[in-house]
């Protein structure tokens, strides 16, 4: 089991290094446009890069706790409350990230509508979308995993 565990941490830090790379050169950039795009309205480039920065934030937050479950597995306690605290900060982080994202929304719809480009809200939508996504599968899997928690509990009471 240790080597898929060691697949899934090395695919963990790998999804984390093309965030970092949009957050150091993309999100400069794309704040920079939307201050060109409206001069008069240049608190808007710390409007863009608040809110991309703090999607940042739950993402690595909710890496690490995948990092940690994945740690867990190894030391075999996947089965412990600790595997459904990480499930339930993984749950809270994706949907603190489509939060994020749809108060955004408004601003790229902006920065589309000027610049014609409808991708940008497509982009945002599908953001959301996904963090949705992930938020629904972390909170069935923290389910399914308490209730299995409560059954083994329940067995090792009865013998």
């Amino acid at each position: 089991m240790k080597r898929e565990t060691l697949f899934l941490k090395l695919a963990v830090i790998l999804m984390g290094l093309p965030v970092l790379a949009l957050c150091i050169f993309l999100v400069p950039e794309i704040a920079n446009y939307a201050a060109e795009l409206f001069p008069d309205w240049a608190y808007l480039k710390y409007l863009v890069f608040s809110d991309l920065y703090a999607t940042a934030i739950p993402f690595y937050f909710a890496l690490y706790q995948a990092f940690k479950l994945l740690s867990y597995i190894d030391k075999n306690e996947a089965f412990s409350e600790l595997s459904v605290t990480a499930l339930k900060n993984i749950r809270n982080c994706s949907i603190t990230i489509s939060i994020l994202y749809v108060t955004g929304m408004p601003l790229f719809y902006l920065i589309g509508e000027v610049d014609d480009a409808p991708g940008a809200i497509l982009i945002g939508m599908v953001m959301i979308f996904a963090s949705m996504v992930v938020a629904v599968f972390a909170a069935v899997l923290q389910k399914l995993l308490q209730n299995a928690i409560d059954i083994k509990s329940e067995n090792d009471l009865t013998v």
